[in-house]
C-alpha cells in the first residue's frame, strides 16, 4: 500500500467503472506504483471503496460528464462501460484520451517483461494464483493481475520491478471499442491452456469462435517462450496443432502427455499427485485443483524455481476467494461453502472436490444463473447434470430474465423438473430469502451447502450463517 505522493512523471489515469473487481485492483496497484489514480462508478460501496479511498484515491460516485477532471492523461474505459454513458459520451465529444484496461497494461506494465499469461475456460484464477505464490516464494517478486483475491495476498493485483508477471487471460473482449480478447494484449512469453470450452455466449456464437480467439493468443507466444496445455483437452491441442510456433508442453492425465500426472492421493484436507516424477502436496480437493497445481509447477520450472521450492510453496499456498471457500460452519455442523462456479463443468468438479473433503455429508448445489451464459439456454441440457452431482439443489430465479428474449431464455421449471426425475429433491425459489427459508427447514445436521454465484447472491451466505 502506498501513502507517498504520486510520481509527477507518471500518468493520471481516471478508471471508469473502478469499483469492479477487477479495475479495482488494478487501480490500486498503479496507484501503489505511483501513478495518479481517480475514477468513477455507478455504484460506490464498500469494501471496494474503502479499499481504493485506503489508496488516496479519489472516486466519484455516478457517471458525471461535467465532473470530469481536465489533467487526465488517460481514461480507462471498462468493458463493462458502452455508449451512452455521460462520461463516455464526453470523451468521445471532446476526443479526449482513452483507452482500454488490457492495453493499459500491455503499455505501461507488460513491455519488456517476461509474462506469464494464464488462460482457459476454468481454472485461470486458481493456476494464477498458484503458480505467483510459487514464483514469491521463490524469490521473484512478480508483478500480477489476477481477477480475484489470492489467499496469500491481500489483493488482485500488484505491480513491481520483477521481470516476472503473472497476468489471469481472460478471452472475455477488451472494452467497446476493442473487440479483441484481453489476452491479446498481453506479450505472453509464457501461456498456459487450461481447457476450452464454450462460454460468454454473448460474445462469442460457438465453440469455433472460442478456438479461434484462443489461437491468436498462441500465435503470439515466441519462439524462446512456451505454450503450456491441457494434454487430455482435444480443443487445446488443436489449437496449438494450427496456431503454435513456439515450443508446447501437454500437462495431463493421458499416456500421450509430456508432463503425466499420475499418482494422485486425495486426503480430506490436502491432495498428493506426481507430475513429470516430481511427488507435490496441495492443500486443495479435486481433479481440476491437482491440474492447475501441475500446470503452475510446470509454468514455474520454466522460469528457474527448482521442484524444492515448488514443493514448499504449494503446500503453504492457502486458496483463492470464493473459490470452494468455507465461510463457515454453524452450531448443527452445517457448513457453507462459497464458489464462483458459474458453469456447467466447473459446478461438476467444485461438487467432486466437495465430495473429497465432505465424504459421506449430504451436498447442496444452491445456484444463481447470474452470468451471460448460464442466463440463456446455452446449458439447459448441460446444468442438470452438474447440479445433479449434488444431493439437493436450489435455485433463484434467473438474474436480468427481463432483458433475454423468452425464447433465448434458461428454463427452470423444466431444469427442475429434469432434476427431480433423478429422484433429486430440487426447488426453485424466487430469491436468497426464499433460498434461506427453504433450507431453514430441509437442511439436516452435518450437511454441506455449496453457494454457487459469480455475484452477491442476496448475501445469502451470511444469512444462511446466521439462520442455520
Amino acid at each position: 500500500m502506498s501513502d507517498s505522493n504520486p510520481d509527477p512523471n507518471k500518468p493520471h489515469l481516471y478508471f471508469m467503472g473502478i469499483c469492479g473487481t477487477a479495475m479495482g485492483s488494478a487501480a490500486a496497484a498503479f496507484r501503489d506504483a505511483g501513478y495518479r489514480v481517480t475514477g468513477s462508478d455507478s455504484s460506490v460501496y464498500d469494501p471496494m471503496k474503502s479499499f481504493l479511498e485506503r489508496r488516496g484515491i479519489a472516486i466519484l460516485d455516478g457517471y458525471k460528464a461535467e465532473k470530469l477532471p481536465d489533467d487526465v492523461d488517460f481514461f480507462v474505459i471498462g468493458n463493462a462501460q458502452s455508449r451512452g454513458n455521460p462520461e463516455v459520451e464526453e470523451v468521445l465529444s471532446k476526443k479526449l484520451p482513452y483507452i482500454s484496461m488490457p492495453q493499459l497494461l500491455r503499455e505501461q506494465i507488460l513491455a519488456g517483461k517476461r509474462n506469464f499469461v494464464v488462460s482457459g475456460t476454468h481454472g485461470k484464477t486458481t493456476t494464477s494464483s498458484i503458480l505467483t505464490w510459487i514464483l514469491e516464494s521463490a524469490g521473484k517478486n512478480p508483478g500480477f493481475v489476477i481477477g480475484g483475491i489470492p489467499g496469500n495476498f491481500d489483493q488482485g493485483a500488484r505491480f513491481t520491478d520483477s521481470e516476472f508477471n503473472v497476468i489471469e487471460g481472460d478471452e472475455y473482449d477488451s472494452a467497446f471499442f476493442d473487440k479483441r480478447s484481453k489476452f491479446i494484449h498481453y506479450h505472453p512469453e509464457v501461456a498456459i491452456l487450461n481447457n476450452m470450452e464454450f462460454d460468454h455466449a454473448d460474445i462469442f456464437d460457438d465453440i469455433k469462435a472460442i478456438r479461434k480467439t484462443f489461437g491468436h493468443m498462441v500465435r503470439l507466444v515466441p519462439e524462446n517462450g512456451l505454450v503450456i496445455l491441457n494434454g487430455d483437452d482435444q480443443n487445446c491441442l488443436d489449437v496449438f496443432d494450427a496456431e503454435g510456433h513456439s515450443p508446447g508442453t501437454r500437462v495431463g492425465f493421458g499416456e500421450a502427455c509430456d508432463m503425466r500426472i499420475t499418482e494422485v492421493d486425495y486426503q480430506t484436507d490436502s491432495t498428493s499427485f506426481t507430475v513429470h516424477g516430481e511427488r507435490f502436496t496441495i492443500l486443495m480437493n479435486g481433479e481440476y485443483n491437482v491440474r492447475n497445481a501441475a500446470m503452475a509447477a510446470v509454468a514455474a520450472t520454466f522460469g528457474g524455481v527448482t521442484p524444492d521450492r515448488i514443493r514448499a510453496a504449494l503446500k503453504t499456498f492457502i486458496g483463492v476467494k470464493r473459490r470452494q471457500e468455507i465461510r463457515g460452519v454453524t452450531d448443527r455442523n452445517i457448513t457453507v461453502v462459497d464458489d464462483f462456479g458459474h458453469h456447467p463443468t466447473a459446478i461438476r468438479e467444485a461438487i467432486a472436490g466437495m465430495r473429497h473433503r465432505f465424504e459421506g455429508a449430504r451436498l447442496w448445489a444452491v445456484f444463481e444463473p447470474r452470468s451471460n451464459t448460464t442466463r440463456r439456454n446455452v446449458f439447459q441440457q448441460d446444468l442438470p447434470a452438474a447440479l445433479g452431482q449434488a444431493d439437493a439443489i436450489c435455485l433463484s430465479q434467473i438474474a436480468r430474465a427481463d432483458m433475454l428474449a423468452p425464447e433465448e431464455r434458461l428454463d427452470p421449471e423444466l431444469l427442475m423438473e429434469t432434476l427431480r426425475s433423478t429422484g433429486k429433491p430440487a426447488y426453485y425459489e424466487p430469491d436468497a430469502d426464499a433460498i434461506v427459508e427453504r433450507l431453514k427447514t430441509d437442511a439436516r445436521n452435518g450437511d454441506v451447502i455449496i453457494v454457487f454465484s459469480n455475484g452477491g447472491f442476496g448475501g445469502i451466505h451470511d444469512k444462511l450463517l446466521a439462520v442455520l
